[in-house]
């Protein structure tokens, strides 16, 4: 495997010969500056032209790494510098204007290619829509065949819906993958669903093929950290690695503005922090995106793309702290 499609993202911050990164937009650096293999990979998959609903997610790749300047390397709340732990930045997969098909196959194999050649590092999509997803997971799949890979999902919906009928849209990657026997139900966890944002017909294929359903209600009852470390034991004692996909209309329509899909009733962003430092811990978990987030339905302080950069240093802070346990 040695093509990909990846190219220098739209916007990048240009850093000093000597520093000492103390904020993220001087610690994250360019892939191609990295010596040795880092501990994260990040690339962003910039489409949303295969969204349902009229979505602007190819911009978030870009406004995420503009809002790097904002945050400190160095998390006080749980006293962890995460200035030794290195990411690199590999870009942005090459989209095509109009063929989302094609898109499709390049966000696949650029996936594939930095498995290949680098199948110990932990890799970060940023979408982009939910679409990504599916592409993502068939990469992966096609570096390790051999192995089962599980999915952890936040979501308020299944993503279960018919590509048949609506083309690989994305309301359709967690169906795309078990249809296409990439992975199976039964090693699907989805926690935040709630309300009335799933049809019955979806909620029958969900049973159907064992996709195990965790209303927010249920999490929050049992304790949503209890919940995630409960569905991380359960998926890592059944499967290889864990893709973790994080549609950010997992959130409460009262803080995530930017989000073309949200609803009331979802996470609050407190409860997303804490669910993805746990994920962060876990050593199953290989590969994570955050998806579904507009950033031009954002308001003027851009508070969805802030919950956005707060929720993936989370996600480090819990690799971090893996490492040091």
């Amino acid at each position: 495997m040695s093509e990909h499609f990846l190219q220098v993202p739209e916007w990048s911050w240009n850093h000093p010969v000597e520093y000492e990164p103390t904020y993220v937009h001087q610690w994250v650096k360019s892939l191609h500056k990295m010596e040795q293999p880092p501990d994260l990979i990040l690339y962003g998959a910039p489409i949303s032209r295969s969204s349902i609903s009229v979505s602007g997610a190819s911009l978030y790749p870009s406004e995420f790494r503009r809002m790097w300047k904002g945050f400190a390397t160095y998390n006080l709340d749980e006293n962890v510098d995460l200035s030794k732990f290195q990411v690199a930045d590999a870009g942005d997969v090459a989209m095509h204007t109009t063929d989302i098909l094609l898109s499709h196959q390049r966000i696949q194999k650029t996936t594939a290619y930095l498995a290949t050649h680098y199948p110990t590092t932990r890799t970060c999509m940023i979408g982009g829509d939910h679409s990504t997803t599916a592409c993502a997971v068939r990469g992966i799949k096609e570096v390790f065949d051999g192995e089962k890979i599980g999915i952890l999902q936040l979501d308020t919906h299944l993503d279960v819906r018919d590509p048949k009928e609506l083309g690989p849209a994305n309301g359709t990657p967690i169906r795309q993958l078990i249809d296409g026997n990439i992975v199976k139900g039964e090693n699907v966890i989805n926690i935040g669903l709630h309300g009335y944002y799933n049809a019955k017909p979806l909620i029958n294929y969900a049973n159907e093929h064992s996709i195990q359903m965790v209303t927010l209600k249920q999490a929050r009852k049992l304790g949503l950290i209890e919940t995630i470390k409960g569905a991380l034991k359960q998926l890592s004692e059944k499967v290889d690695r864990i893709y973790v996909t994080v549609d950010m209309d997992v959130l409460d329509i009262s803080v995530a503005p930017g989000v073309p899909a949200s609803t009331p009733g979802g996470m609050s962003a407190i409860e997303l922090f804490d669910s993805l430092l746990e994920i962060g811990k876990h050593p199953s978990v290989q590969h994570i995106d955050f998806v579904c987030l507009d950033p031009s339905r954002d308001s003027a302080v851009s508070e969805t793309v802030k919950i956005g950069v707060y929720a993936w240093l989370q996600f480090i802070t819990g690799c971090i702290n893996q490492i040091r346990i």
